[in-house]
């Protein structure tokens, strides 16, 4: 299969560049680095294909150029829309809306300018891949821009999933826990029952070859927090202020 990866060059996405080479796979590894990319393919290893593109999710024109010019000259089969950041609000009665606004740029507009330049060119069959986070079904402290921009790119996920029926395209959605990547071993707090990165692309190539429509995992913590998601809003503020008396 000819599998795209955006966020290529670290956690998730890296993994998946390696397991999806290694299983005989082309890659497509997608990331704003370079030498990062060219490092991962000195780096990866089986008999797969290996191809990189170069450029900035965040930035329409870069996606157009470099994304939307090889969509539309060679096949994809799987579109895997992974690429995030993660940026906290210490102080909610202080915060700069600039970091709200990076949050999202990449979030969330990286995966409209992405899907923007796959789709007309997605066949029946093939996929969109869109992977969100476990983190927008409870209200986390310090989370706002981080759990807002993956609630968006949920919905986005969730409603092209059903204005898309019957084309043959799919998509897919992917929720995350807490996984041991670049990105989350900057945090300061618990992150309970973390798994490490390999897990997680294991997760999510079993999902995928099972052509599952969702993807979430571990699935304890996301039972947990689907749990919940279903308490009164009281309670649920309750155990909100008792994360952030945990933090401190």
């Amino acid at each position: 299969m000819n599998i795209l990866i955006t966020g290529a060059t670290s956690g998730i996405g890296e993994q998946l560049c390696r397991d999806y080479r290694q299983a005989g796979n082309h890659v497509i590894a997608c990331g704003r680095n370079k030498e990062k990319l060219a490092a991962l393919e000195a780096s990866t290893t089986g008999p797969g294909k290996f191809t990189s593109l170069a450029f900035d999710v965040t930035e329409r024109d870069a996606v157009a150029h470099v994304l939307g010019g090889y969509a539309k000259a060679y096949p994809i089969d799987v579109a895997i829309l992974n690429a995030g950041v993660c940026e906290y609000i210490d102080d909610p009665q202080h915060f700069d809306a600039a970091l709200v606004e990076r949050v999202f740029a990449a979030n969330f507009f990286g995966v409209v300018y992405c899907a923007e330049r796959l789709l007309p060119h997605l066949q029946p069959g093939n996929r969109l891949v869109v992977v969100d986070s476990m983190a927008r079904q409870f209200p986390f402290v310090r989370a706002e821009a981080y759990g807002a921009s993956k609630a968006a790119v949920h919905y986005f996920a969730r409603s092209l999933q059903a204005d898309l029926a019957g084309t043959g395209i799919e998509v897919v959605t992917i929720s995350p826990g807490f996984v041991e990547t670049p990105m989350t071993d900057r945090n300061d707090f618990d992150m309970p029952m973390r798994i490490s990165v390999t897990d997680a692309s294991k997760a999510i190539i079993k999902g995928l070859a099972k052509r599952k429509q969702h993807i979430a995992f571990p699935g304890v913590f996301g039972w947990i927090l689907a749990s919940m998601q279903r308490l009164p809003m009281g309670i649920q503020m309750a155990l909100a202020k008792r994360m952030k008396q945990s933090q401190k």
